[in-house]
């Protein structure tokens, strides 16, 4: 294990006549964090970067202006894409120019040759460019830069548990860093500790020292923990907060009821591992799964909304309590709710082969694990899945990896991922598609390094590996709840009309969202019939309210 890198990333601005204007505006906000290095051609950007490249210097991002004097801005950045793909590339347009250029700019966008692209400043405080350059820079910073910021340190020898507790700080947006055992922080943090402390130990910034500690200890340090809600009986509890059920407690805090979002692992759900959503409605440039839950955990809270994270409810009784609350046992506690909703979403179907399932945590993963990516560094990394999740998860893995491999049970992609996903990914040149294939065997000692892949005519081709990252597909995660609720025959809740008409309750249908039993709702990807989308999930989960006040009026 490294120590963070402190070397001060560089700005690398590309420019003609427009040069100076934009190493001015850039310069006024970012000169104390970043080195501002300019050129005047993409022949001399591409000799930059690669110099900078060879110094270990960290190529935030490279904005070059429409027109060169050897070359157009898109074919610029489409090279620079193979130079330092982790670089956040930016075009940026002279004022009169955006008209015609705009079908080039969607093109390239389309086939992710540039992350975005800024008309000129031409007055003072352009607070909407600004607003952009610094949500690529933070992007940037998160996914590929090495946060600066040392809110929690890690402290281990070794990459077993302390890539569970990595990851999750990251889907939390907690700022975190990596410390080995012999470095100077982690030998400071060694004594604070005192004997008998177990690795990986974590300080927060506070200063309390944590051994070894579960997640849900991490949460509970953070967060609420779950003794506050012993005894109590909200207005409504959600189990599960990814983004229906963030976006009920946005609703239902913001209209006065008393509302805990409780969640087996980190706040955000599946959705919190994407390392960027190009589709959801309001963010042009996309938005990392990990800064969506965060924006909406914290307008949650400013409700008054209580998270609980790493934490499983393990079992709820419908209307067990006197008062008419159903009963919530969440990691041995027990509270009462007078509603419920479960979003608990979707875990990742497991590959079933053994000896990948003993390499778990090394080179092994479920899920993007984006926290990972940089360990991939010039490896060759495979991809498994056909879904949205797994395209994105590829695409950022390229940014590291030398070589990224997509495996795919079916034919192609156009049946399970977004139109602009797919070609993305056959745009890159880091990115191989093996269609119709599956992975049916793999080891390493002590580390992933050979998967065996098996095509649709039954040959099997072994082959070196870094990394494999399994996004397989939906298992709906409500094992846990009662016989009372309607599931279909793949384990998914049953919701309004899909509700078999001998579990109603009178003569009509439960309303949309609402299950067998009244009082509990159900949305998102748990719900069966659902789209599978993160906005599809939000809708769903803010149009639970109304029904939440029905229910409760009605009582």
């Amino acid at each position: 294990m490294h120590e963070p890198n402190r070397t001060t990333p560089v700005l690398l601005v590309v420019g003609g006549d427009n040069i100076e204007r934009i190493r001015q505006e850039l310069a006024g906000r970012y000169a104390r964090d970043y080195e501002i290095s300019l050129v005047g051609s993409a022949a001399q950007a591409c000799s930059r970067a690669t110099e900078l490249m060879a110094s270990g210097a960290r190529l935030a991002m490279v904005a070059v202006e429409w027109q060169l004097s050897d070359l157009d801005a898109i074919s610029m950045l489409s090279k620079f894409g193979a130079i330092s793909p982790s670089t956040k590339r930016v075009c940026m347009l002279p004022p009169g120019t955006f008209r015609e250029a705009l079908p080039a700019l969607r093109e390239a966008l389309a086939r992710g040759d540039m992350d975005a692209y800024f008309t000129i400043p031409s007055g003072m405080r352009d607070e909407e460019f600004h607003a952009g350059i610094t949500d690529l820079l933070s992007d940037w910073t998160w996914t590929s830069g090495g946060v600066e910021v040392d809110g929690t340190q890690v402290v281990t020898d070794s990459h077993g548990r302390v890539a569970e507790l990595h990851d999750f700080l990251y889907r939390m947006g907690m700022p975190s860093r990596l410390y080995h055992v012999d470095s100077e922080v982690g030998r400071e943090i060694i004594a604070q500790a005192g004997p008998g402390a177990e690795l990986p130990l974590l300080r927060d910034a506070f200063g309390t020292i944590m051994s070894n500690p579960s997640l849900a200890e991490v949460g509970d340090r953070f967060y609420s923990p779950v003794t506050d809600l012993e005894g109590q009986c909200l207005d409504l509890v959600v189990i599960g907060a990814g983004p229906a059920g963030l976006a009920a407690s946005v609703y239902a805090a913001s209209e006065g009821l008393s509302v805990a979002a409780v969640d087996a692992s980190a706040i955000g759900g599946q959705a919190g591992t994407s390392s960027m959503i190009r589709n959801y409605l309001g963010f042009p440039r996309g938005i990392s799964g990990m800064r969506l839950a965060q924006r909406a955990r914290t307008q949650a809270s400013r409700f008054g909304a209580r998270f609980l994270a790493g934490h499983p409810v393990q079992s709820l009784r419908p209307m067990a309590a006197e008062d008419g609350c159903h009963e919530l046992v969440i990691d041995g506690v027990v509270t009462h709710a007078r509603t419920v909703l479960v979003s608990t979403g979707v875990a990742y179907r497991r590959l079933g082969v053994q000896a990948l399932e003993e390499l778990v945590g090394h080179g092994v993963n479920y899920g993007a694990a984006t926290t990972t990516a940089r360990a991939m560094q010039g490896g060759r990394v495979f991809v498994v899945g056909g879904g949205n999740s797994a395209g994105q998860a590829a695409q950022h893995l390229s940014r590291f990896a030398a070589h990224v491999t997509m495996v795919v049970r079916r034919d192609s992609l156009w049946a399970t991922m977004s139109d602009y996903l797919v070609r993305e990914l056959e745009a890159n040149p880091r990115i191989e598609l093996r269609c119709a294939s599956q992975v049916t065997d793999g080891g390493g000692d002590g580390r992933l390094e050979w998967l065996e892949i098996t095509g649709a005519d039954g040959r099997a081709e072994r082959v070196e590996a870094d990394g494999l990252y399994l996004l397989l597909g939906a298992r709906p995660s409500c094992g846990w709840l009662p016989e009372q609720i309607a599931l279909d025959e793949h384990g998914f809740v049953l919701t309004g009309r899909d509700v078999p008409k001998e579990r109603w309750t009178g003569s009509l249908p439960p309303a949309e969202l609402a299950t067998s039993v009244p009082g509990i709702f159900c949305a998102g990807d748990v719900r069966s019939g659902s789209m599978k989308r993160v906005a599809a999930a939000s809708g769903e989960g803010s149009a639970v309210v109304p029904l939440v006040h029905g229910y409760l009026d009605g009582r």
